[in-house]
C-alpha cells in the first residue's frame, strides 16, 4: 500500500504536526455560497521561517542528506525563492551550513528587491548567497553546479537541493504524505472535498499530491493552476515528479494523462509578476479573511479559484479546497504592486 511504503522511508521532523484546515465562510458567502471554500493552511505548518510548502518536502532531503553525512545544502531559486529561504532555515536548525544561489527569475525593478523579504530572513539565518544575473528557467542550473563544486573545492560535503526541493528523487514525497494526511482530517470531518486548487511552478506539490491520491482515485481533483507561463515544461516536470513518486511509494499502476490538470489562463504571461486581476485577488480574500496571498505563486491560484466559482465550474454544493503553500514574505519585495 502507498501509505504504508511511503512511512518507510526516513524523515526529518520540521512541521508541527497536520496543517490545518480553515473554512473560508466569508469569501463562500461573498462568492454566492453555492462552492464551500476551505483552506490547507502550509504557510503555518512549522516555526522555522514561516514555513511552506518546500518544508514539507524538505523533510525527507533533509533525512537523506543527514543519513549521507552531507554538511552543507546547496539549493537554488529566484532572489525572492520562498524555497531558498526555506532551505536556510532548515540548515539552520539542524546545524547546516547552507551555500543558496539567487538568480534575477523575475522581472522585478523595486527598490530594495534584492535586500528584503525571503532573501533578507535568508541572510539573517547565516546562509552564504550568491547573486546571479541568469533569468527564469526550472531546469538544472550551472551556478548550481558550480556552487556545490566550489563547496567540495573548500573541502565539504554538499547535499545538492534542486528549484523547489523539487527535480529530486524524493522531491514528491512530502505531497504525497499531505495527501494521507488530508484523507484522514477528511475522515475526522466526515466529508471528502470534491476538488483542489494548488498553484504549480516546479511541479513538486501537484506531483506529489497526485501520487498520494491516485491510491483512490482522485487525482484528477487536483486542478493545478500554472504561475510559470512555461506551461508545457511545468506539466511535463509534473508528470515525471508524480511518476517517480508513484512508483517510490508503490502505488502499483500507471498514471493517467488525464490525472495531470493543470490550467494556463492565470500565470499574468509572465512568472513572479502580479496583474491587476491577481492583485485584486490578493486584497479580496485579504480583506475578506485576513489571509495573504502573494504575487508570485498564491495570489496566482487564489485568482483562479474565484474565477472558476463565479464561472460555475464547480457543482453546486461543491466543497472545494484551496491549498495554500506559503510565500507571503515575499510580499515585501513587490510594494509598488499594491
Amino acid at each position: 500500500m502507498s501509505r504504508s511504503k511511503l512511512e518507510s522511508f526516513p524523515k526529518e521532523k520540521l512541521t508541527f504536526g497536520p496543517s490545518p484546515l480553515q473554512r473560508l465562510d466569508r469569501l463562500t458567502e461573498h462568492l454566492g455560497g453555492k462552492v464551500e471554500i476551505w483552506a490547507k493552511r502550509e504557510d503555518v505548518n512549522s516555526g522555522l521561517a514561516y514555513g511552506g510548502n518546500k518544508t514539507r518536502k524538505l523533510e525527507y532531503l533533509a533525512a537523506d542528506a543527514i543519513a549521507k553525512g552531507c554538511d552543507t545544502l546547496v539549493s537554488i531559486g529566484g532572489v525572492q525563492s520562498n524555497h531558498t529561504r526555506q532551505v536556510a532555515a532548515v540548515a539552520a536548525h539542524l546545524g547546516l551550513k547552507c551555500v543558496l544561489v539567487q538568480e534575477h527569475w523575475v522581472d522585478w525593478d523595486e527598490v530594495n528587491y534584492e535586500k528584503t523579504g525571503n532573501i533578507l530572513l535568508s541572510r539573517i539565518m547565516g546562509a552564504e548567497v550568491r547573486l546571479d544575473p541568469a533569468g527564469f528557467d526550472i531546469g538544472f542550473r550551472k551556478s548550481w553546479e558550480e556552487a556545490i563544486a566550489d563547496v567540495i573545492a573548500r573541502g565539504g560535503k554538499p547535499y545538492a537541493i534542486p528549484a523547489g526541493a523539487s527535480d529530486h528523487e524524493l522531491g514528491g514525497h512530502g505531497f504525497a504524505g499531505w495527501a494521507f494526511e488530508l484523507e484522514d482530517q477528511e475522515e475526522d470531518l466526515g466529508f471528502k472535498f470534491d476538488n483542489f486548487i494548488v498553484c504549480s511552478v516546479t511541479g513538486s506539490s501537484q506531483g506529489g499530491m497526485i501520487a498520494g491520491l491516485a491510491h483512490s482515485n482522485r487525482a484528477q481533483d487536483i486542478i493545478g493552476i500554472d504561475a510559470s507561463a512555461t506551461v508545457e515544461k511545468t506539466w511535463d516536470q509534473i508528470k515525471r515528479i508524480a511518476t517517480r513518486t508513484a512508483k517510490l511509494i508503490e502505488l502499483g499502476r500507471e498514471l493517467r494523462d488525464d490525472e495531470i490538470v493543470l490550467l494556463d489562463r492565470w500565470h499574468d504571461g509572465i512568472y513572479g509578476v502580479a496583474s491587476e486581476h491577481t492583485i485584486a485577488a490578493i486584497k479580496l480574500v485579504g480583506r475578506l479573511e485576513g489571509m495573504i496571498t502573494d504575487p508570485v505563486y498564491e495570489g496566482k491560484s487564489m485568482a483562479a479559484m474565484i474565477d472558476l466559482i463565479k464561472e460555475g465550474y464547480f457543482k453546486e454544493g461543491s466543497k472545494v479546497l484551496y491549498v495554500h503553500l506559503g510565500g507571503q514574505p515575499a510580499i515585501n519585495g513587490y510594494t509598488t504592486a499594491f
